[in-house]
């Protein structure tokens, strides 16, 4: 069958199947599973006769909306707050994959351009920290106690300020993103070259591990959970950019609902790793590496469980339960 007679025949059915998912006009979730087969049939009949048509993309984003939709229909758990956590956010994350990828291969990208930056001009490093800064950690480093500056501060002050400051930070990523996305590149970048020039620094110093036992601590989270947003920013900036088949209001609007729940659901870790920065970092000094490699490799693996992997999980379980 030619592309353009798929598209007639099964045209009709897409858009009742659309205006099911996104207006809710249907009366059970059985129906609703009845109507999600026939598009996941579509899908891989285009995929296999079309790979390169504009279609596939279509009836994706479709079968993505209807995996939350199905979920939040058939959903066992009165706990609203744990179904956020557990199956809303996870099914996001999956939907809205690639830009995840673009947020962590830029932001890598970028810490590279930091390391590589620094390491060729001396100057550097004092353009993007600060005299100031670079000026205390260096004397720091010659007191023999290279993150010093972690152990300013009360504890709950720390804490609290950090936790907020880390917030402000991811909104700002998120917010952005309205700029078609450039805002949400802007921040990533700032923090990318601030991150490897950083790092580099301690590395030239003969400090390095000194520097990553006390930093990641608290950063694996916190570095982690700002480029999550800025995957958000990206799935905001798409949605004006690209509205595909809908109107670049109805699209903005799916967009900013996706990208509001994944920011929000990277609240409890900017909290942990406040907590983390305010009562672990600074007795980073004295603590044994082997602890601050548990913590460290533990909540990076957490976080990234829950975001790389987990999302997998879900998506196949919402498969295998249609």
């Amino acid at each position: 069958m030619r592309e353009v007679a798929f598209i007639t025949q099964n045209k009709e059915k897409w858009l009742n199947f659309e205006q099911a998912i996104f207006h809710r006009r249907f009366k059970d979730p059985d129906e609703l599973a009845t109507l999600y087969i026939h598009i996941i049939n579509d899908l891989s009949y285009a995929q296999t006769y079309y790979p390169k048509s504009r279609v596939i993309a279509y009836l994706n984003q479709l079968a993505a909306k209807a995996f939350q939709s199905i979920y939040r229909t058939r959903r066992q758990d009165t706990n609203r707050l744990l179904y956020f956590f557990r199956t809303e956010v996870p099914l996001t994350v999956y939907q809205h994959r690639r830009y995840f990828a673009y947020a962590f291969t830029l932001f890598f990208i970028f810490v590279a351009i930091g390391v590589v930056s620094a390491a060729h001009d001396d100057t550097f490093v004092r353009l993007i920290l600060g005299d100031g800064y670079v000026n205390m950690t260096l004397d720091n480093i010659k007191n023999g106690d290279p993150v010093a500056v972690y152990k300013s501060g009360s504890n709950w002050g720390s804490f609290i300020g950090i936790t907020l400051n880390n917030i402000y930070v991811s909104m700002r990523a998120f917010v952005y993103g309205i700029f078609g996305g450039l805002g949400t590149g802007w921040i990533l970048l700032q923090n990318g070259i601030m991150l490897g020039a950083f790092q580099y620094m301690f590395h030239a110093e003969g400090v390095l591990w000194e520097s990553v036992r006390g930093i990641w601590i608290h950063g694996a989270m916190e570095i982690f959970s700002i480029v999550v947003t800025g995957a958000a920013g990206f799935i905001l900036g798409a949605g004006i950019l690209f509205p595909k088949t809908y109107s670049r209001k109805t699209s903005f609007k799916m967009a900013f609902k996706d990208g509001i729940r994944i920011l929000l659901s990277t609240i409890p870790f900017f909290i942990a790793a406040g907590f983390l920065e305010g009562f672990v970092t600074r007795y980073a000094g004295v603590m044994p590496d082997m602890a601050a490699l548990i913590i460290i490799l533990g909540t990076l693996g957490f976080i990234s469980y829950y975001y790389l992997i987990y999302p997998f999980i879900i998506h196949r379980k919402t498969v295998n339960s249609l």
